[in-house]
């Protein structure tokens, strides 16, 4: 048998194998030695109430008058058979008239309600003269006068106690337990006493059993009480063990009723969850319980219990295998700490050989100024030898000179002698330069306590996914069709980058718009009069964190913008900070604006600052990759009216269509309407406020730019944001 149950087949008090066990109402065991050794027997009813006296004047609570201090697992102080030390089921139990006096976790369907307390307790445990406290769940239970003898037999556990010492249990094996027998440890053989030696601290082993006794005799009892003459002398004496599974097999198969013995127990009362036999359930306590065959019931509970052990089973299995994954982890560890030791080494190598390179740098360094310095003072000084070789040799000239006696003579060098050495001793500090050029010293500072500190406060940091991070609302903002989010990372997290994630502006999908180690990112190209959601999470190696708080920012209305300098043709002039224009060139320009336009309704003018030569104007709408260098409409990426001084057309795909009478001239405004709401995303044109003709163009789908054309000869000047015309004016 598996001895990894062994603690299961042994007794909470004498930690051995259960001896003659007896099941107490919490379903828990006890040898019945061990029982008897543990049960109290209750003070006279007198004595009940005057204790309960005493310890409510001194400020005790006493709900039952039999209670006794105790404490409890905690260490506190409680009153055993208290009101508090009861469950509530337990309480409700003992009203019942066929209570036997043991608190079971029932309710009868006698109750009839709950008097008060104090006298529940009175009447439950009148007829109480014993109580025990189970030592594994420190439930109080009542017995009568027969104590622990009413107290039903464990036969499965006795059974599986003798099924383990005969198949050796932890290796022993061959000797069996039984009455006067003592069991060793996990292992060891069961020895089977002498029932009938005097000192029953110190009995002889068995050396028979008498079969038709049924008692177990050593050697000297055997001979004292036992001898092998008269009657006794029929008596058939066998081996101990041959005994003891003789006892087992002649024992009865049916348990029978404590209270009618003569009767098997063969039904199962379910009010008090016992086994009962007939008369009990026709005329004793468990009248009017319901009740069931004890056969039905045993099946149902080994089938309730079969599939409680198959779930547990799974779950067995499961941490088996958990266990095997702890087990092979121990490898890994081995694995991942060589490897990670070999990453350690390399990054310190990597260090240690820039250092060395760093070193071999600087005193490159250090000599190449060294030698510039030498070469420097070499230079001088080769310079003012030769300077002081040439002023020595001026001097011994002019004193030779000097030594002239004939004055004619000295006279005809004298002159240009003199200013000669004039000239040399005003110039010589000046050419002799008497300040060196170069310092000796190495006017140089070698500073490394940053990196020594970094050095020695170099070390592991624990790898963990980082904290959720806290988006900044104050320093978030929209602007036209832009918005901008900051956010800052959880204290203490190590972040390697950030992921930023924008919806549709219509509460849809999330998508990413930005991945990277900034704290703050501008999205442009959004829709106008949206709300978008924002949101961001960061992380490393060992994870990601979940997502920040989400950020609402909306975007403008109405557009503002200006025309697109960057993307213009070099032929065109741009004014008024980039919202007038004019061009250079005689063929037609077009220019986009600085805003794509997707949703939304968006009504911007342009006026006519300068018109000459009565050319055609286009206005209009393009994508952003129309061509620029024909007018508006020519290819299939322009939508356009073109307009001249005395009509205009709608302009697409190089076809003209709907000629509307009336022109334009300087001083004269043109608007344009581009409404991406309406069902038909219409494009519709004003001059002067007044509609130009009908809806020019329909079923306008995504991102357009407010675009014009113009040539030599024209000025144009753009008004943004303004309110659509209403749909009177239309």
């Amino acid at each position: 048998m598996n001895t990894r149950m062994e603690e299961e087949l042994k007794c909470p008090v004498c930690n051995r194998f259960f001896c003659n066990p007896v099941l107490l109402p919490c379903f828990h065991s006890l040898c019945t030695v061990c029982a008897v050794q543990v049960q109290d027997l209750l003070p006279p009813i007198g004595q009940q109430h005057q204790q309960c006296q005493q310890q409510n004047t001194a400020g005790v609570s006493c709900g039952n008058p039999i209670s006794s201090g105790v404490l409890d697992e905690s260490g506190a102080g409680s009153v055993v058979g208290s009101e508090s030390d009861l469950p509530d089921i337990d309480k409700l139990s003992i009203v019942s008239e066929t209570d036997s006096g043991v608190i079971c976790n029932s309710r009868p369907n006698s109750y009839i309600g709950t008097p008060g307390l104090g006298s529940i307790f009175f009447q439950a445990t009148q007829g109480a003269v014993f109580s025990l406290r189970c030592p594994v769940c420190k439930k109080t239970i009542y017995l009568d006068e027969h104590g622990v003898q009413t107290l039903p037999k464990s036969c499965v556990l006795e059974s599986m106690v003798e099924k383990f010492s005969r198949g050796g249990g932890g290796g022993g094996g061959g000797s069996c337990g039984g009455p006067g027998g003592q069991q060793g440890p996990s292992g060891s053989s069961t020895i089977i006493k002498c029932q009938l030696c005097d000192d029953e601290t110190d009995c002889n082993d068995a050396s028979c059993m008498c079969e038709q006794c049924e008692i177990f005799y050593c050697d000297a009892c055997r001979d004292r009480c036992h001898p092998p003459r008269g009657p006794l002398a029929k008596h058939h004496l066998m081996d101990p063990c041959q005994g003891q599974i003789l006892l087992k097999r002649s024992k009865v198969k049916y348990s029978t009723c404590n209270d009618h013995v003569d009767e098997q127990l063969s039904m199962y009362c379910m009010i008090c969850k016992f086994p009962v036999c007939y008369l009990c359930a026709q005329e004793g306590r468990h009248i009017n319980h319901e009740v069931q065959a004890l056969g039905i019931i045993c099946k149902v509970q080994k089938s309730e219990l079969s599939q409680n052990l198959q779930s547990l089973s799974e779950k067995a299995k499961s941490g088996t295998l958990f266990i095997q994954r702890l087990k092979a982890m121990t490898d890994r560890v081995e694995n991942n700490c060589t490897e990670f030791q070999k990453s350690v080494i390399h990054k310190c190598d990597e260090l240690i050989d820039s250092i060395k390179e760093r070193k071999q740098f600087l005193l490159e360094s250090l000599n190449d100024e060294k030698e510039v310095k030498i070469l420097t003072l070499k230079e001088q000084v080769s310079h003012c030898t030769s300077l002081l070789q040439r002023t020595t040799g001026l001097l011994q000239y002019s004193i030779e000179v000097l030594k002239e006696s004939d004055a004619f003579s000295f006279l005809q060098i004298s002159g240009a002698l003199i200013n000669r050495v004039s000239s040399a001793d005003e110039n010589f500090n000046k050419e002799m330069e008497l300040t060196p050029r170069i310092s000796p010293e190495f006017e140089l500072a070698f500073d490394n306590e940053s990196i020594l500190h970094a050095i020695q406060t170099m070390d592991f940091y624990q790898m963990k996914a980082p904290g959720q991070p806290v988006i900044i609302t104050e320093d978030c903002s929209a602007e036209n069709n832009s918005v901008t989010i900051a956010w800052q990372p959880h204290p203490s997290s190590i972040v390697e980058a950030f992921t930023l994630e924008l919806d549709d502006g219509n509460n849809g999908d999330f998508r990413v718009v930005y991945v990277g180690r900034e704290t703050i990112c501008t999205v442009d190209g959004l829709h106008f009069n949206s709300i978008y959601n924002a949101r961001v999470k960061a992380h490393n190696h060992a994870g990601e964190s979940i997502f920040s708080e989400l950020v609402s920012l909306q975007t403008a209305e109405v557009a503002w913008f200006c025309l697109d300098r960057d993307f213009a043709p070099p032929d065109v002039i741009f004014s008024e900070n980039n919202q007038s224009a004019s061009c250079r060139s005689f063929g037609h320009r077009v220019i986009l604006g600085a805003v794509g336009l997707s949703k939304g309704v968006h009504y911007w003018e342009i006026s006519i600052d300068r018109y000459d030569n009565h050319t055609d104007l286009a206005f209009g709408i393009a994508r952003f990759d129309v061509d620029k260098r024909s007018m508006l409409g020519k290819d299939d990426k322009g939508w356009s009216m073109y307009i001249d001084d005395q009509r205009s057309w709608f302009f697409h795909c190089d076809n003209h269509s709907t000629r509307i009478e009336g022109g334009i001239k300087q001083g004269n405004v043109v608007g344009v309407l581009l409404d991406l709401n309406d069902p038909e995303h219409s494009l519709s044109y004003f001059v002067n406020s007044r509609p130009q003709g009908p809806i020019a163009f329909t079923d306008l789908q995504g991102v357009f730019f407010p675009a014009v054309s113009i040539n030599r000869g024209v000025q144009v000047t753009l008004y943004t944001g303004l309110q659509p015309p209403a749909c009177g004016e239309i």
